[in-house]
């Protein structure tokens, strides 16, 4: 349960702003807590005079909800800090019924085939927007008449967005990445076991630094090697389909997961080596027996405490760097910051890895508190390769993103809305260089695809500066000539194949 120590507090609200539930208020400038307080521990971290403290006592009547590492203590008619349960006479019950199916869920158009016609790539461009189509053909598929209208699109609204597996600490969020001292993109935010990256975008593309970008987005989608530099960050070696080469190091292992993750895939075999486990990891470090999943193997809290700053339960928030795990502990030994002895006790064994499993060390703890670099035993060594195993090759992966406007509707038909609106119903399929796109919802047709799924080597650049690509629709016949398409421009796919 969550208490007060009201002589600490200082008023200053941030209980009350951060609160999930919106159990804290402010008595004559004082918090105070209400029935729907269900121990979440936010206003703990939150107060910055430590005039709020969680202990150990259960709340009358509460039942601990066991989810997620924040275990609610959740009063009979109230809810937890995630709206999912509520206590129910005692009995926590989920607030949303099993949705067995998606009430949302768009119809399939079967009759549109998958794959175009033709690919773009090679189609050429016809300008201005005003002319049709390089090439609108048509064919029987299955018994359905169906088009497919393609041309090359210069796009300046163009980019490509580049996931680079590894903990390897890159760069701040937002820094600027440059190519031969030209600004090309920007660090993005990061995503589970990868660092992103962004190239382009119509600012960089319409700047000074067009040219540079334009050609780095293609060499980039064309899967070609690339060298890039974040401002004060890590020099980047890049290729689709090729491990990362960050700072000169050949990225080896994508990581299994977070080290929470780890510990809770790997907590029966951890448990029967060690007597803790601490896997370093930049975002979120590991502590075996503090660790939910190291109470379900039945062990206690051992006494070490991590580099670390503690979230949850078993769960501390790492620094990143270029050390162990991406974090900044550059040796086996920085990885414990204390060890509290009256829990723990002398010789117990500490194994410390990362989530890649790439590094492993054996520390032993010592009378006096402090802890020792012993040889890793086989049994040891056989957590980490455990770990290693079960992690993906690092490599590049990059999808390219474009919005199709005037050129590459135009040409379509005479009434572009139309073609966004079957877009978006699934009446008409977009693919670029013959690979199929996600397309983003709101107005517009702006996609994402799959440089690897693309025709090799399909985009190209024009120094207005703007990328160029392969774009492909694909729609019934009934469905072109309903949204105003070129009909009288469709040629049979034969005259193609026949030279024609």
């Amino acid at each position: 349960m969550i208490v007060i120590k009201r002589d600490l507090c200082k008023g200053c609200s941030l209980c009350v702003k951060n609160c999930p539930t919106g159990a804290v208020k402010l008595v004559e400038k004082i918090a105070v807590l209400g029935e729907n307080c269900i121990s979440c521990g936010v206003c703990v971290r939150v107060c910055p005079f430590q005039a709020i403290v969680r202990e150990t006592e259960l709340a009358a009547g509460a039942v601990v909800c066991r989810s997620c590492p924040i275990q609610c203590e959740i009063k009979a008619g109230y809810e937890g800090a995630c709206r999912r349960y509520s206590n129910i006479s005692g009995k926590l019950v989920r607030n949303r019924e099993l949705m067995l199916v998606n009430p949302r869920a768009q119809k399939a158009h079967p009759e549109v085939p998958d794959q175009p016609l033709i690919t773009g790539v090679g189609a050429g461009t016809d300008y201005p927007c005003c002319r049709p189509a390089p090439h609108i053909v048509g064919e029987t598929v299955d018994g359905v008449d169906v088009v497919t209208v393609v041309t090359e699109a210069p796009l300046s609204y163009s980019g490509v967005k580049v996931k680079i597996d590894a903990n390897h600490h890159i760069g701040e969020e937002g820094a600027k990445i440059m190519r031969d001292g030209s600004v090309v993109g920007m660090v993005d935010t990061e995503e589970y076991g990868s660092k992103m990256i962004y190239i382009g975008g119509a600012n960089i593309l319409s700047g000074k630094s067009g040219f540079a970008a334009a050609r780095t987005i293609v060499e980039i989608a064309n899967e070609q090697r690339v060298i890039l530099q974040v401002d004060k960050g890590a020099k980047l070696e890049l290729q689709v389909g090729h491990a990362p080469i960050i700072d000169g190091v050949t990225e080896k292992k994508m990581r299994v997961g977070c080290g929470s993750a780890t510990v809770g895939m790997f907590a029966r075999s951890m448990c029967q080596a060690v007597d803790e486990v601490i896997v370093l990891d930049h975002h979120i470090i590991g502590l075996l027996s503090e660790h939910r999943a190291g109470e379900e193997v039945g062990m206690v809290w051992s006494g070490v405490v991590p580099n670390g700053r503690k979230s949850t339960r078993g769960r501390y928030f790492g620094e990143p760097g270029h050390g162990w795990g991406g974090t900044q502990v550059e040796a086996p030994l920085q990885a414990v910051k204390s060890v509290d002895m009256s829990v723990a006790k002398a010789g117990m064994k500490i194994l410390v890895t990362e989530t890649t499993g790439q590094k492993g060390a054996l520390l032993e703890v010592q009378a006096d508190g402090s802890v020792v670099e012993k040889p890793v035993t086989p049994e040891v060594q056989a957590i980490v390769d455990l770990i290693s195993n079960n992690c993906e090759e690092a490599r590049v992966s990059a999808v390219y993103v474009g919005g199709t406007g005037g050129s590459a509707r135009a040409g379509v038909t005479t009434y572009p809305i139309k073609l966004s609106r079957a877009v978006h119903a699934g009446e008409a399929k977009l693919t670029i260089g013959g690979a199929p796109t996600f397309i983003l919802p709101g107005g517009g047709i702006n996609f994402l695809v799959d440089v690897e799924k693309v025709v090799p080597k399909a985009f190209t650049w024009v120094p207005t500066p703007a990328t160029v690509a392969p774009v492909e629709y694909t729609m019934t016949r009934a469905k072109y000539a309903e949204i105003g398409g070129h009909v009288d421009c469709i040629k049979p796919l034969s005259s193609l194949k026949e030279g024609k």
